[in-house]
């Protein structure tokens, strides 16, 4: 199985265009990251769900829309929409062009078999069954009646072998499905299936799993058998969704390791939602992006931009391309939770990790309303003396941890150190 040595960095289209988005916009956020933002790590580029609608418009679905696919039931994407893809080509020629600028390419799919396949009884590629055999008529997505689930026997397997046979002629990296992180025990089979069809497909590819949250008593089943998994549902600019992702992120941060990460889900920075008004921008303060930003890399999470890249402002561009930030989200190790506590009305997180060239990281963050001043005394963090040394990674700034240390932090906001 491929195991990325750190969390994958990219841009997906979701946040921003939705189901909708056109091979316009995926070449100039390609583009925009291959110039900007390759050089500090940034390299997939990820087509979010239902490529392969020609009526999308929006984030909303159209239920039992017509899809576009080949003879044996493997959808592929609308010409209308992705031009390049004319004439059964897929996704080839615009995988072969973010390659050429330096990038790897990612396609989001849906756990089973196209319901439409099935009603028109299209075979399954290199057998003498159907979709029809392939397909488990009591396993349908709630939000997204696009598919069946596949039976975990042979005829589903052919199936997944051929759309990964597909996926791999087409040159993708990275598969993001969906309908299954959270579809536990009783998808187990299914998933064990589809990666195990990836990995027989002869081209290394991530496998991301969405959506959340995670099962957290099934974590060694997802570090198995995938490179990342959502430990939530779809994460949006909203504070409540940023609080609520600390208690998350402290039961799976022990689960990252080489080549598996939990994922706390997009990046809404930004242009988003683009696809409803192009004056939309996250909801997010600065502050409560750096403190997403802070605490994605400590525990390690995958990170992938939501926003329109092309119409980043200053700050934005900040967020994404500060070197030391970016090297604590390759370096940190057992990334824990120290505490959580209130202090006169506030309430406060103090995080920790280790650096995997040496060193330490400390993260602190404000969770109140109020901007507030933390003290807390070297006694509380693990390895660390008086008179250590620490730089704050997003302004610079040099300070000395002594017998006590005081840091203010604005609401929702945070500061992160190495030491």
């Amino acid at each position: 199985m491929y195991r990325p040595k750190i969390a994958p960095m990219g841009w997906n289209s979701w946040d921003c265009y939705g189901a909708a988005v056109t091979e316009k916009e995926v070449r100039q956020n390609a583009e925009f990251m291959a110039s900007h933002l390759k050089q500090y790590g940034w390299e997939y580029v990820v087509v979010d769900i239902q490529w392969y609608e020609p009526g999308a418009t929006t984030h909303e679905y159209r239920p039992f829309a017509d899809l576009c696919m080949d003879e044996y039931g493997r959808l592929l994407p609308a010409p209308n929409r992705f031009p390049s893809a004319e004439g059964g080509k897929g996704f080839a020629p615009l995988a072969e062009y973010v390659h050429s600028l330096g990038l790897k390419f990612g396609i989001h799919i849906m756990r089973g078999i196209p319901r439409q396949a099935v009603h028109r009884d299209l075979p399954v590629l290199g057998t003498d069954k159907t979709a029809r055999d392939a397909a488990r008529f009591n396993s349908i997505c709630m939000w997204n009646p696009d598919m069946y689930g596949a039976k975990a026997d042979e005829n589903g397997r052919a199936y997944y072998d051929s759309i990964f046979k597909l996926y791999a002629g087409w040159g993708v990296d990275f598969i993001k499905c969906d309908d299954i992180c959270r579809e536990l025990p009783h998808e187990e089979e299914e998933m064990k299936m589809l990666s195990d069809a990836l990995n027989s497909c002869g081209r290394e590819m991530v496998l991301s799993l969405s959506p959340g949250p995670a099962l957290l008593e099934k974590a060694e089943v997802y570090k198995q058998l995938a490179n990342m998994w959502r430990i939530t549902d779809d994460f949006w600019d909203d504070w409540k969704l940023l609080y609520a992702m600390f208690e998350r992120a402290e039961k799976w941060s022990i689960h990252a390791g080489a080549g598996h990460y939990p994922d706390a889900d997009m990046l809404p920075i930004g242009p988003i939602k683009q696809d409803y008004d192009t004056n939309n921008r996250t909801a997010f303060t600065e502050d409560e992006q750096i403190t997403m930003m802070t605490l994605w890399c400590i525990m390690r999470s995958p990170l992938m931009i939501g926003g329109e890249m092309t119409r980043f402002d200053d700050f934005t561009m900040k967020l994404i391309t500060n070197d030391q930030v970016l090297r604590m989200h390759r370096n940190s190790r057992n990334a824990r939770q120290i505490f959580r506590r209130e202090i006169a009305g506030r309430e406060f997180a103090l995080w920790m990790a280790d650096d995997s060239e040496g060193g330490k990281y400390i993260a602190v963050f404000n969770l109140s309303d109020e901007d507030a001043g933390l003290e807390f005394g070297p006694e509380e963090l693990e390895g660390v003396t008086e008179n250590t040394a620490a730089v704050e990674l997003w302004s610079g700034k040099t300070y000395t941890l002594g017998s006590t240390f005081k840091t203010d932090l604005p609401a929702h906001g945070s500061k992160v150190f190495r030491i």
